[in-house]
């Protein structure tokens, strides 16, 4: 009886020591996604105000706004192409390297990505009303944290979602590059849309996958790996935050 009680005692503190490290984990992942966020703000904020101004030119894009020359070059010329894709290649590099990368070197990697995001989404200042954007981006802070909660608190397994959720992104991705050359806004909004109802998913089921790793790796006490998975889990989240705020930007957003 003793010894039963000595067993139980040991899984005990051994399950308390895990529930601490998931929540210092899940701060990690937090904490650095915040720090992308504003980090994307602070370069999409900063880029716009080289692009735009109230100072007349011949590219007029607004009743009183106008794009500089910088803003010319960026927005209308074929740097554009390179500007819109770069965060996507750099994401697909960060999942093919982040083996090979350090933690340090993994985290240095995600905020230069999110840098690189925000010159990307820079656009928006040009085309949307800034409080439109912060308005969008407070709904949109308040759908992720409910989501991210429930996807973290519930006891439902939604692990079969992912391939699904996945399946939706590829075909988004694809409808979304068709529209680039279509220009239809009918096709805009049914993306907007599915968009918005897919990341609210992926949302949900990243949350739930990052703690479930760690509780399955927690064993091993790979402190490399868990850094690395940290960083990793706040990319995901990143983008499900990103992409769900530019969606439902695209559906509520008031234009200039």
């Amino acid at each position: 009886m003793a010894e039963y009680q000595s067993v139980r005692t040991g899984a005990g503190v051994r399950t308390a020591e895990i529930d601490q490290g998931l929540k210092a984990h899940m701060n990690k992942v937090y904490g650095t996604m915040s720090v992308g966020m504003v980090l994307t703000a602070l370069a999409a904020w900063a880029m716009s105000g080289l692009a735009i101004s109230d100072v007349p030119t011949a590219a007029q894009i607004g009743s009183n706004t106008y794009l500089t020359d910088f803003g010319v070059t960026l927005y209308t010329s074929p740097l554009r192409w390179v500007v819109m894709f770069l965060p996507l290649v750099m994401v697909f590099a960060f999942g093919a390297m982040i083996n090979r990368l350090s933690a340090a070197g993994a985290q240095t990697f995600f905020y230069t990505f999110a840098a690189a995001m925000g010159v990307s989404i820079s656009w928006i200042f040009a085309v949307f009303t800034g409080f439109s954007i912060v308005q969008v981006f407070l709904i949109t802070a308040v759908s992720f944290a409910g989501l991210s909660l429930w996807g973290y608190t519930t006891q439902k397994d939604i692990s079969g979602w992912g391939s699904f959720l996945i399946m939706g992104v590829i075909g988004l991705i694809v409808a979304s590059i068709v529209n680039i050359f279509l220009g239809s806004p009918a096709i805009m909004f049914a993306i907007s849309i599915l968009g918005v109802l897919i990341f609210a998913g992926l949302t949900a089921y990243d949350t739930q996958k990052i703690k479930t790793d760690y509780i399955q790796h927690a064993a091993h006490a790979d402190s490399d790996w868990l850094a690395k998975s940290a960083i990793m889990g706040a990319l995901k989240l990143y983008l499900d935050f990103i992409n769900m705020f530019m969606f439902l930007l695209q559906l509520f957003g008031n234009r200039e």
